[in-house]
């Protein structure tokens, strides 16, 4: 269903994420928008680990009402507000994701949609 590669030609990946993916013909996608810190009562936590974990908790839960998995992941674009925040976040998306590795973009913003938000991540899914 899906090819991941690391061409020889380019840069190792700075990373856990590959350079490609290739999908079979035929493959359906799940978008899923990019999800930040808001539980279910409206809340935001204050942390940026919680905040981080209840992120690809939202993202499982999505995925899992599609009947699908971390590592059915093609794509995660990932977004935080300080660089400071990133060798907190990398640990937090490695339990995500586990072994998988998909394709990955990761920024660093000036703000999000609220100030309280610390991060958000959106992800692309293939089946």
């Amino acid at each position: 269903m899906m090819k991941s590669f690391n061409p020889d030609t380019v840069s190792k990946p700075n990373g856990p994420y590959v350079h490609g993916i290739r999908l079979q013909a035929g493959s359906d996608l799940l978008f899923v928008a990019g999800q930040v810190a808001l539980r279910i009562d409206g809340s935001i936590p204050s942390t940026f680990k919680e905040q981080t974990e209840l992120v690809f908790f939202n993202i499982t839960e999505i995925l899992k009402h599609e009947g699908l998995k971390p590592s059915n992941i093609v794509k995660l674009m990932s977004f935080v507000t300080d660089q400071r925040f990133l060798p907190e976040f990398g640990p937090i998306r490695g339990q995500f994701l586990q072994d998988h590795r998909p394709t990955s973009t990761l920024l660093v913003v000036a703000a999000l949609a609220k100030p309280e938000f610390l991060v958000e991540v959106e992800a692309i899914a293939a089946f």
